[in-house]
Parts: structure tokens; C-alpha cells; sequence
């Protein structure tokens, strides 16, 4: 799962910024690319990806599948992990 991982995410990130960069074959070219689009990663959105990805392992381990642990990690974006009653806002919602 991608989204337990914040690196991925990164990576997600950097694969952004690089699909920006011209087009080119030339093998020295491609490696300044690389690195250039991984120090682009700005060290916030990193903070970001870390919260989210310790949000999704909290919703998995409190027994959310994937769709519900979605729903939650958008709804409690503002919090580093999800409430107890999640569950029953859960069911609330019909997720």
C-alpha cells in the first residue's frame, strides 16, 4: 500500500515535477533530471505525506478497509490520528 508509505508519495511527487522537464536521451541529462526533481520535494509536503501515511496505518489497525480509511484520513485531515468514535461515525455515514 502506497499510502502507508510516505516515500512513495515523495516519489509520487518528484515524478510530477521531472514530467516537466524536456524530453532528452542523453544519459547525464536524465540523472540531473532525477535529482533535480527530488530536491524540488518541498520538506513540508513531506511533513504532509508522513502525517497522512501515520493517519491511513491508524485507520487500518482501528479495522477500516481501504475506502473507509480514505474517507477517514480526508475527514480528520487536521489530526495526526483518527478519533475513537470513528467507527461510529462510520456507521453514521454508511461508509
Amino acid at each position: 500500500h502506497c499510502e502507508l508509505n510516505f516515500i512513495e508519495q515523495c516519489w509520487g511527487y518528484a515524478k510530477w515535477v521531472y514530467c516537466h522537464y524536456p524530453t532528452s536521451s542523453n544519459q547525464t541529462d536524465l540523472e540531473h533530471n532525477v535529482l533535480s526533481a527530488l530536491e524540488l520535494v518541498p520538506l513540508d509536503s513531506m511533513h504532509r505525506f508522513s502525517t497522512r501515511a501515520c493517519r491511513f496505518m491508524d485507520a487500518y489497525s482501528k479495522g477500516l478497509n481501504g475506502k473507509q480509511a480514505a474517507w477517514a484520513s480526508k475527514k480528520y485531515r487536521g489530526h495526526r490520528v483518527l478519533p475513537d468514535s470513528i467507527l461510529h461515525d462510520l456507521d453514521n455515514i454508511r461508509v
